[in-house]
């Protein structure tokens, strides 16, 4: 205010509701209309600049609601449970292949990954199969627990990274031989069934520690003496020559999915031979590989985190909260993911575009530091 200026002492306040017409007419004012969408507009812009940033780890929402349509106990220890999973109004669900999986977002809010188990061709009807693991993360018994038939889960996918390639199309394969171990029967069980649609040379080695913790015998025994089972009960721990077909030669296809020290059995047994083609998915991490120990610090409390050289950052972040988000544990997912305020990442994922890196993001579950201290957001 100007010195010597009248003060003003009458106040008028805006209107609650726009006027219709600014001279008092019937019809709606044409200038009133433009600045009510310019002002709305604006304040939206605004809105949208100026808010809150979401968490880093933030990810999609799911896709879609499923309602668990079927339970069954697949495995004669009681140990292993199959879900069906079908939308409310029993749509068609999306088209998936051999070798995709689902997110699954419980109702604790845990996401968890599961491989789809049943036929492709079943548009109404995603099957998943969940073995029970009592000393885990708590997803496994929340499945078997506390979705009852009835119950509406959120869902994200089909995605797939563990897909089968159909030999003589992509691939030179002549012969294809598939090797489960336990649960790992899951995402090979729909690339069995089309490798016998097809016609294919196929074989299946179907390892565990007995009969009874084994799934879908049933439906494996329909195909006859192109499945072998074996239990470590019966025949002790096998070694690589014994989940491998005989004479592993050029054109051969392996498809495996199951403990990691079985998939490394397989993996160096046949890495130097020439022309065959190896393809696994593992349920667990990777063991980490020339690790050097760091120090992760908290930027929202500043808390400093030792990062062991043979542990993962996210097995590390888990022991102070235990309520982080990660899922996959394999570098691909996203759910793990955190931003890098202050330090060097050696990413060792392929999941994260270059855009994405030199923004500063970092997947704890699989990648590391180059420098001595992370300071990261969570």
């Amino acid at each position: 205010m100007t010195p010597n200026a009248p003060e003003l002492t009458q106040r008028w306040p805006a209107p609650r509701k726009i006027p219709v017409d600014l001279r008092r007419g019937k019809r709606r004012d044409s200038i009133l209309r433009i600045l009510d969408v310019l002002v709305s507009t604006q304040v939206k812009v605004a809105v949208l600049i100026h808010r809150d940033e979401p968490p880093e780890n933030r990810i999609d929402e799911y896709k879609t609601t499923l309602t668990v349509s079927e339970r069954t106990t697949v495995a004669t220890d009681n140990d292993v449970v199959s879900l069906e999973l079908r939308a409310p109004g029993g749509s068609d669900l999306e088209r998936w292949y051999p070798g995709a999986h689902l997110d699954l977002y419980l109702p604790s809010g845990r996401i968890r990954q599961y491989s789809l188990c049943g036929d492709p061709a079943d548009r109404r009807c995603y099957r998943i199969a969940v073995r029970r693991i009592p000393d885990g993360g708590g997803g496994s018994n929340e499945v078997h627990d506390e979705l009852p038939v009835g119950t509406v889960v959120g869902v994200r996918g089909p995605r797939n990274a563990f897909g089968f390639v159909e030999p003589g199309r992509i691939e030179r394969a002549k012969r294809v031989h598939f090797v489960a171990g336990g649960i790992g029967i899951t995402p090979i069980l729909p690339m069995v069934r089309e490798a016998e649609r097809m016609g294919l040379d196929w074989s299946l080695m179907y390892v565990g520690r007995e009969r009874r913790t084994l799934p879908f015998l049933e439906e494996l025994s329909s195909f006859g003496d192109r499945v072998t089972i074996r239990t470590d009960d019966e025949y002790g721990l096998p070694a690589a020559n014994d989940l491998l077909p005989p004479n592993v030669r050029s054109g051969d296809a392996i498809y495996c999915c199951g403990p990691v020290p079985m998939m490394d059995l397989i993996t160096a047994c046949v890495r130097n031979e020439p022309g065959v083609e190896v393809h696994a998915e593992r349920f667990s991490a990777a063991p980490v590989v020339d690790g050097r120990p760091f120090r992760i610090q908290l930027a929202r409390t500043g808390q400093v985190i030792d990062v062991a050289a043979d542990q993962t950052a996210l097995d590390a972040v888990l022991r102070v909260n235990p309520k982080a988000p990660y899922s996959c544990r394999q570098g691909f997912c996203g759910t793990c993911m955190v931003h890098v305020s202050d330090g060097d990442v050696d990413h060792r994922d392929n999941s994260l575009s270059p855009a994405e890196r030199a923004a500063g993001k970092m997947l704890l579950c699989v990648s590391r530091s180059n420098s001595p201290c992370l300071t990261v957001t969570t």
